[in-house]
């Protein structure tokens, strides 16, 4: 058989033994510890830039929501005086039954009131109730035989909470026993 002459250009490797690479010096693997501990470190920073940024955008979505809450709750307390007026307009022109103008302003009222309702306000009813003072603004005491001690007499002004906090306390007389020499 001949052979060509590219078979006569590379030689045979038939019986070639593998030779081991040569062993690494030692500036090879302490520039190898270098690199693996910057990579350490910047796998760290990574991790913590990921979560401080997680927990910005957690603060930040908290914080909107409060905002646009504590917008609402200024609104509110904005608006309250002039329910009150209307429930006192209300009060002052109960004699005239008929009256046009009363259930003109009756009906706004009513209007006002729904719309702070659906926001989320919600009147205190304090008469009868518990004294409490995380809800009721007490201006005096009345010596009552019909109310039990320690109970809401009469509630001079009405409160109002929002969802869960409080915008304005009931103002209110509280119940005290009668003088024993009474």
């Amino acid at each position: 058989m001949s052979k060509t002459e590219s078979d006569l250009s590379e030689p045979e490797v038939k019986d070639a033994v593998p030779v081991p690479p040569a062993p690494p010096t030692p500036e090879p693997i302490e520039e190898l510890k270098a690199r693996a501990a910057k990579a350490d470190e910047n796998w760290e920073r990574l991790l913590r830039t990921t979560a401080d940024f997680d927990n910005f955008k957690k603060r930040a979505a908290r914080e909107k929501t409060e905002a646009a809450q504590y917008a609402t709750f200024v609104l509110i307390q904005k608006l309250l005086p002039v329910l009150d007026n209307f429930e006192m307009a209300l009060a002052a022109t109960q004699s005239a039954k008929d009256d046009p103008l009363q259930s003109g302003v009756a009906m706004i009222q009513q209007q006002l009131k729904n719309a702070l309702v659906e926001t989320g306000l919600e009147e205190i009813d304090a008469t009868g109730q518990p004294f409490d003072p995380n809800f009721h603004e007490a201006v005096s005491q009345q010596e009552s035989a019909e109310v039990a001690e320690g109970r809401v007499l009469q509630q001079l002004r009405k409160g109002y909470k929002f969802k869960d906090r409080l915008v304005r306390p009931a103002t209110v007389i509280v119940a005290k026993k009668p003088a024993a020499g009474s």
